[in-house]
């Protein structure tokens, strides 16, 4: 899916978060790596409209982020730092119902759709749980399920791995690379980023560098030691 960012600005009152950002996307798996408040969280959130740009256009496939806002926000599903709080209903099932039943599927394919997301995830035995009883790993999995159910081409995650275990953030590092979705990776964690086809370094509200994930992680050790 191609993502395009035309001269993309972000301020908030006179404070400016992004620079007029020009880039494309295209590539399966792309990691997001900059210190705190560099405007790596504010790129990736123009891209399913959760900020708008001040000036200039985002689009997702051809679809303006601002004019064309929900059938662009339609291909595209954002993962928070903190998962649980992106779930709505207290039970795993119902939650993952929930989002289908605001697309107006039918309660039959809601319950099919449900059980396939549950399956294809390996977390049918946590359907009737209750989110505030899942592990950091299983939060995250559940978080996933949630929003792949209804379909996006591209799934944003916004630090995935924070705070999980090594079993669990190895869990969903094999989870993140087995998706055929597009996926974007905003993170700290710069070995998850292995393997990666690009990864952008933002610093200062400006794209410092973008390449393979070698060359730019590097690059980002760079800005984080001065």
């Amino acid at each position: 899916m191609d993502i395009v960012f035309t001269a993309a600005t972000v301020r908030y009152g006179g404070r400016v978060a992004l620079h007029p950002l020009d880039l494309a996307l295209c590539e399966r798996r792309i990691g997001v790596v900059g210190l705190n408040g560099s405007g790596k969280t504010t790129m990736a959130r123009l891209i399913n409209g959760l900020v708008k740009p001040s000036e200039g256009t985002v689009t997702v496939e051809g679809l303006d982020t601002v004019t064309d806002e929900k059938a662009a926000r339609g291909k595209t599903g954002f993962i928070f730092q903190n998962p649980q709080h992106q779930m709505i209903l207290p039970v795993l099932a119902e939650d993952i119902a929930f989002g289908l039943k605001n697309r107006g599927f039918t309660k039959a394919e809601i319950a099919e759709r449900t059980e396939a997301i549950l399956a294809r995830f390996d977390i049918a035995h946590l359907a009737r749980r209750r989110v505030h009883e899942l592990s950091g790993g299983e939060t995250q999995l559940a978080a996933i399920a949630s929003v792949l159910v209804t379909g996006p081409d591209l799934l944003i995650l916004d630090e995935p791995t924070n705070q999980l275990d090594l079993r669990n953030r190895a869990m969903i590092e094999r989870t993140l690379a087995g998706l055929p979705e597009q996926v974007i990776v905003i993170t700290h964690d710069l070995a998850l980023l292995d393997g990666f086809d690009r990864v952008l370094v933002f610093h200062a509200g400006r794209l410092a560098a973008d390449g393979r994930p070698a060359e730019a992680v590097a690059a980002y050790r760079e800005i984080a030691a001065c």
